[in-house]
């Protein structure tokens, strides 16, 4: 089994990226009128990313990208940084403050965001060669505080107001527990990178799982989100 997954670790977390993205283009109707359609969008600039980010394959063996040999752009650290790493986070920033509502809330995510692209922008100049080489745990980890308070924060309002009732029927609660979720698995393995580095190969297998393990729930997590989900016009409180 763990074979299996390793072997297939680019086709398994391809399938279920698209996946969600292709359930959110099919009920986009559904959700139009809300902010719910930029996530839509998101999936699919994700699912066109990350297939971009395959052209590395398309090096090895003379593939069609072979002559990008021995230049910086044969492995795709710096492509999985800047639309990954970096952009996911100027979104999900974008994105909480199309959602939140309070005031305070919403200026401190737009100031740590912003504050993380200049950071982002200028760690990467003055690391420039490095860029094309290695990913740059500060910058992940930066990243994942500004995802973290995304989600706090919503949470925070959803406890502090009457939309507690119908939180399990709103796609933005999935979204924050699902994003929630994969920092919090993969973030901490920044800070045993040493060992990849160093040709573990034990840490290497285990980082993978982890990844495969942490991006099937949060894209099967979209998806059923999107499916099981209403707009939020659409959703009414229980009854007791």
């Amino acid at each position: 089994m763990e074979d299996f997954l390793l072997k297939n670790y680019s086709l398994i977390t391809s399938l279920v990226e698209c996946l969600a993205a292709v359930t959110g283009l099919i009920l986009y109707t559904r959700y139009r009128r809300t902010v719910v359609k930029y996530f839509i969008w998101f999936l699919v600039y994700l699912s066109i990313c990350d297939f971009v980010s395959l052209y590395t394959f398309c090096i090895k063996n003379d593939g069609i990208f072979s002559f990008l040999k021995g230049t910086a752009l044969v492995s795709n650290y710096w492509w999985t940084t800047l639309y990954w790493k970096i952009g996911a986070i100027l979104f999900f920033g974008f994105y909480y403050n199309q959602v939140l509502t309070n005031s305070i809330f919403k200026k401190i995510i737009k100031c740590s965001t912003y504050s993380f692209l200049l950071f982002s922008i200028g760690y990467i100049l003055t690391h420039w060669q490095a860029y094309f080489k290695v990913f740059f745990p500060i910058i992940s980890v930066l990243g994942a505080i500004v995802i973290f308070m995304c989600s706090i924060f919503y949470f925070l309002e959803i406890l502090l107001s009457d939309r507690i009732l119908t939180f399990y029927r709103t796609l933005d609660f999935y979204i924050s527990l699902a994003i929630f979720i994969w920092w919090l698995i993969v973030t901490p393995i920044v800070f045993y990178e040493i060992y990849g580095s160093h040709g573990d190969e034990n840490f290497r297998i285990t980082r993978k799982l982890l990844y495969l393990i942490a991006n099937v729930f949060m894209y099967l997590t979209f998806t059923f989100a999107l499916i099981w989900c209403r707009p939020k016009g659409d959703v009414k409180p229980s009854l007791s």
